[in-house]
């Protein structure tokens, strides 16, 4: 909002007057700081008395306007019962480091869309997951044919999925939506039960397939 104030304040008297006597020229809170600053100056206007208050009514009426504007501007937050509990992008992020796959983050992720009733969005998150799944193994394939692979090698090959899931997926079907941050630790209890689970099964049915016996060996003593 313009300081007309300090404006009124660098102007000669005779511009002074002018906006006092041409009153219907100008804004409201302009001519109002014009009678102010004659007022100091020793020179009241004549007509301050009789133009005082229907300028001040004027100057209160606009920002009576201005803030039911911004009222109406400003988003109505929704009530607690009909915001959703969604995963936030930090759990999608930590729980597909965390587990070393970027399935577990897009569960997360299609659980949150499933909530917004994104359905094609779900969909189009499956096809994303299987694609790049396919080519990640394709890549790895071709990688241990030549090299042998670092295990730190697999967090860096997950790592574009992460970033189309939080930069691309979030801001395009979640955006700017009101929500609850959703508690990850029963998740995190099942992700880490399902994993123990997969590690005994696969301990138990490597020794009865073919070469089994040795890759249990080496992870063995890779541990």
């Amino acid at each position: 909002m313009e300081d007309y104030a300090a404006k009124m304040a660098l102007k000669p008297d005779a511009a002074l007057r002018q906006y006092v006597t041409g009153y219907a020229q100008y804004r409201e809170d302009a001519v109002l700081a014009a009678l102010a600053e004659l007022r100091q100056r020793g020179l009241p206007a004549p007509e301050e008395e009789t133009l005082r208050p229907q300028l001040e009514a004027a100057v209160q009426q606009q920002a009576a306007a201005r803030q039911a504007t911004l009222a109406n501007e400003a988003p109505t937050p929704l009530p607690d019962a009909d915001v959703p509990a969604l995963y936030t992008p930090g759990a999608i992020v930590l729980f597909s480091v965390l587990f070393n796959t970027i399935l577990t983050g897009a569960i997360l992720l299609a659980i949150n869309l499933r909530r917004l009733k994104q359905t094609k969005a779900i969909w189009r998150l499956a096809a994303f997951v299987l694609v790049y799944i396919i080519v990640e193994a394709k890549l790895v394939d071709l990688f241990l044919q030549k090299y042998a692979l670092n295990p730190l090698a697999i967090p860096l090959l997950n790592l574009p999925a992460i970033l189309v899931y939080v930069l691309w997926f979030w801001p395009r079907y979640v955006g700017s939506s009101q929500f609850q941050p959703r508690s990850w630790l029963v998740p995190l209890l099942i992700c880490f039960v399902v994993m123990m689970g997969l590690g005994l099964l696969a301990s138990y049915l490597l020794p009865h397939l073919p070469g089994g016996a040795q890759m249990l060996k080496q992870l063995n003593q890779q541990q």
